[in-house]
């Protein structure tokens, strides 16, 4: 199905979302744990999407997803960028996301790879 990066900065969620991923035919092509790791693995890997949690150290997530979208990688469409949170719901985000160039969001209780594909369906090269 979609090669794809997961940027969180809990290792364990990082673990669990690979193993959901991977048991449904995605390809988890890396994992970064902070925004600046996530923007040299973009560069890097090139996958076809990336999860991406708003609340990570240094930079949150928005402004990270709107640098990783501004960025150009050679040879390849920018990847869509799905949100996740886990801590607050949606309403608090909405503005947010509604000026971020971000495909969506999940909350990462509801996060599944039938979401995560019905959600990116149409976005990815």
């Amino acid at each position: 199905m979609f090669s794809v990066l997961i940027v969180d900065d809990h290792p364990p969620f990082r673990s669990a979302v690979r193993l959901l991923l991977e048991r449904d035919d995605f390809r988890v092509v890396g994992e970064a744990d902070d925004g600046e790791a996530a923007l040299d693995a973009v560069r890097r890997l090139a996958p076809d999407l990336v999860l991406l949690d708003v609340q990570l150290p240094g930079e949150d997530g928005f402004a990270i997803c709107e640098r990783m979208l501004a960025a150009t990688v050679a040879g390849h469409e920018r990847a869509p960028v799905v949100v996740l949170t886990s801590g607050r719901p949606i309403g608090t985000f909405r503005r947010r996301l509604a000026r971020s160039r971000a495909a969506g969001f999940i909350a990462k209780p509801d996060l599944t790879a039938s979401a995560l594909a019905a959600l990116v369906a149409g976005t990815t090269p």
